[in-house]
């Protein structure tokens, strides 16, 4: 006994094209808002306010605790090979590259994703997109594109936090307590790390992942079902889709960085 027919595959693989299609016409559409968003400066200042001060505090503490942790393997390790002058660079570089960009993405789709994603839906399910559309207000530019460009501009500082707080806490825990010799810690940092390559990369896919996590959130949030279900499945929805895709795309910008 077959438990799919041939006609419902046909159906699941063309909504699921369909559902495709209509985000790159939506992704299309918040691209060709850059000029207009940005001479109402003001809402994607709001915006940016929303999602980069509200995530703040979470970034920060994060990253201290994440440079706690790699102080501490780091000098481990490396004190087998009678490197730990190095501890600096290690957790610098592991931070510029990776952590600071990947972890900076997580944290912003669980945070300020789903906040992004429950709020659009909530407002098509209290039918203000309706509203809008009826009186000719564009809810793409009005709504979903300052939050949009906002998202894309914080994520990199947002990184940019997260990487100087680890950093700090690798300090902290290499040189306050274990007593790695200060000067070796930060002429390590000095003449080990490429702006361009090393910092160049990390914004690099800080911005890409910025592009990846807001879209997500946006799409889910305007797709969503007008009823609480379809609120909390698509806030869901959010957190899988971005963390999955950031992950994907690290991969690839990995490869690509270390290969051209």
């Amino acid at each position: 006994m077959s438990w799919y027919k041939p006609s419902d595959v046909g159906y699941s693989v063309r909504r699921q094209l369909a559902d495709m299609g209509h985000g790159a016409r939506l992704f299309v559409r918040l691209l060709t808002t850059f000029g207009g968003s940005f001479k109402r400066f003001g809402l994607i200042r709001d915006q940016i306010h929303f999602l980069g001060n509200y995530s703040l505090a979470i970034i920060a503490v994060s990253g201290l605790f994440v440079g706690f942790v790699f102080g501490l393997q780091g000098y481990y390790t490396l004190q087998r090979y009678g490197s730990s002058e190095a501890l600096g660079l290690l957790v610098t570089l592991s931070l510029v590259r990776e952590l600071g960009p990947v972890v900076t993405a997580l944290l912003f789709a669980g945070r300020a994703g789903t906040s992004l994603t429950a709020e659009i839906g909530l407002m098509k399910a209290g039918e203000q997109i309706s509203v809008m559309e009826m009186m000719a207000v564009d809810p793409v530019q009005r709504v979903l594109a300052p939050r949009f460009w906002a998202g894309i501009i914080t994520m990199p500082l947002l990184a940019a936090v997260f990487s100087a707080m680890g950093i700090i806490g690798g300090w902290i825990v290499g040189v306050v307590m274990i007593g790695v010799d200060a000067g070796s810690f930060w002429s390590q940092i000095q003449g080990g790390v490429d702006v361009w390559k090393d910092v160049g990369n990390g914004v690099i896919k800080s911005i890409v992942f910025g592009f990846t996590v807001t879209f997500i959130a946006l799409l889910q949030g305007f797709e969503a079902q007008a009823t609480p279900e379809g609120v909390a499945s698509a806030t869901t929805k959010t957190v899988v889709a971005a963390s999955l895709s950031v992950l994907g795309l690290d991969f690839i910008l990995t490869a690509m960085m270390f290969t051209i």
